[in-house]
């Protein structure tokens, strides 16, 4: 073996070594992207959860002030949406009737 061909060789395994370099540096990158999309979503669900949260409470008060329960209210909603998951899980095209009626009332 000359000297020619080790060259080639080592040439060679550099030429993937920078390939693998620039794939480890993307990898990178898209993680920490992805990392930042992430810290993004969990601020954006954050705000949403503490809007849920006010808007709750306005509405329970609204409630109050008209002499509703609004707890009862909620559970009841609570469990009517559990029972309609229930028979969709059950019944695939039941859920897809009902979904289409709704659309249709609407």
């Amino acid at each position: 073996m000359g000297l020619g061909s080790t060259a080639k060789k080592i040439q060679s395994l550099s030429d993937r070594a920078e390939a693998m370099y620039r794939q480890v540096q993307e990898l990178q990158e898209r993680i920490i992207n992805l990392e930042e999309e992430v810290d993004d979503t969990h601020e954006t669900v954050s705000k949403l959860d503490h809007n849920i949260t006010e808007q709750r409470a306005l509405l329970l008060a609204i409630a109050d002030e008209h002499g509703l329960d609004g707890e009862q209210i909620l559970a009841e909603a609570a469990i009517d949406e559990a029972e309609a998951d229930d028979e969709a899980s059950d019944d695939p095209e039941a859920a897809e009737d009902e979904t289409a009626d709704a659309e249709h009332s609407v």
